[in-house]
């Protein structure tokens, strides 16, 4: 009898490098703020609308991306996204006004917006609904070793050549990436390494799916899941952008950390991340081995991570930095193991062949929700001068969430 193989976890490899360096490339400007900001003479609200533009061109690339991914499959679409964003990247080198760095951004936004996707849709295609969780959380902590890693090569690169190099070093490992990925990504079908017994338990859920008519972009809309996945996005997912855009300028102005002695208190609170991460996968896959129901996992795992993230509203009061840091990483660890659960959520409810479109639609959920509060922090720190009021509402954030799941998420396949 064939025994699966292990190229499943080549494939979470592959999606995990990918999203590593999808946020080295994203978090590059958040840890250079202070040196750009004296350099070009950027004010708060300056820095927050090109935040902004990012956040809305994520939102149009959402949607755009989605269907893409549905249409031309994961592979072409993964590449196209990648090759995107690596161009918009390298291009913040070469610009110097706010209109500049907004434009760069934004075509930056517009292709990674397709990692999610591409991502969920890869997993949903390799792995039954049991494994799903546990396999998103492993490929989704590389948006915390990204975390990681950006620190040590941003301020290595910005010290030794300045900090336009940082920007087109690190906007050059894309394309790399899309080279390995074209050599060895292939679909479950056409990947001669996937023997019966590996495509078989892949496709465990097959007949449970096949029962279902094709869903389009209309027809989601007519389920209360949608509406609700979307909002739990827009409140949630501003939270992980402020603090991937605004840790380091939080800890330079109310400890006077400067960009060198910023790279360990970054590396502890993405470290402690990185673990929620694969954590809240393994905490909701294991409730499903146990016996109870997949809804039963994915909420009672969002409401134990829910309420770790109550202490940040206590941040702005404390003046010991490192027990600022531990609180910072308990609340990005939870919000980590809240994606690894609401990615895989998208995969419970919907089909496979729309898994990407509805990441897509949920995502720009997400981003608006960024859009919004990425300006709503910008104009609040010009106002008041301290982080006091988003710390408290970013506190409450995830409980809404889980409200609205619990309330208005059954987590069964949707029947068309």
């Amino acid at each position: 009898m064939e025994k699966k193989t292990n190229i499943r976890w080549v494939v979470v490899a592959l999606l995990f490098f990918a999203t590593t360096i999808n946020y080295i490339d994203r978090q590059v400007i958040g840890l250079l703020k202070p040196y750009i900001q004296e350099d070009l003479q950027w004010s708060e609200t300056d820095y927050g609308y090109i935040v902004t533009a990012f956040q809305i061109a994520y939102a149009i690339g959402m949607l755009a991306c989605g269907r893409l991914l549905d249409k031309v499959g994961s592979k072409l679409g993964y590449s196209i996204a990648i090759i995107v964003w690596s161009i918009g990247a390298t291009l913040h080198a070469a610009v110097r006004s706010v209109a500049g760095f907004g434009f760069a951004r934004a075509v930056l936004g517009l292709g990674e917006a397709g990692n999610f996707p591409a991502a969920v849709k890869t997993i949903a295609e390799w792995f039954p609904k049991k494994d799903r969780a546990y396999a998103t959380g492993l490929f989704n902590s590389g948006s915390t070793i990204g975390a990681i890693i950006a620190p040590i090569i941003v301020v290595g690169i910005t010290l030794q050549w300045g900090w336009r190099w940082a920007f087109i070093i690190t906007g050059l490992l894309g394309f790399v990436w899309v080279v390995a990925w074209w050599i060895i990504y292939k679909a479950p079908h056409e990947n001669k390494k996937v023997n019966a017994a590996e495509l078989a338990y892949i496709e465990q859920d097959e007949e449970e799916e096949e029962m279902k008519s094709n869903v389009t972009w209309k027809e989601l809309f007519k389920f209360k899941q949608t509406y609700a996945i979307v909002f739990s996005r827009f409140v949630t997912d501003w939270v992980w952008w402020f603090f991937l855009f605004w840790t380091p300028d939080f800890l330079n102005k109310t400890h006077g950390v400067d960009l060198k002695a910023t790279v360990l208190p970054l590396i502890i609170i993405y470290f402690m991340s990185s673990i929620g991460g694969i954590y809240g996968g393994a905490v909701s896959s294991r409730f499903i081995k146990a016996g109870r129901t997949i809804d039963f996992a994915r909420k009672t795992t969002i409401l134990i991570f829910a309420l770790l993230v109550l202490p940040l509203n206590a941040v702005p009061y404390i003046h010991n930095i490192w027990i600022v840091v531990l609180i910072i990483g308990l609340a990005t660890s939870t919000h980590q193991a809240w994606a690894s659960n609401i990615f895989t959520i998208v995969s419970d409810v919907y089909p496979k062949h729309v898994v990407a479109s509805m990441t897509g639609i949920s995502s720009v959920g997400g981003a608006i929700g960024g859009a919004l509060a990425s300006s709503f922090v910008g104009l609040i720190l010009e106002w008041t001068g301290n982080y006091a009021t988003i710390f408290m509402i970013a506190s409450c954030m995830y409980l809404l969430a889980w409200l609205t799941l619990k309330l208005f998420v059954p987590i069964k396949q949707i029947k068309v």
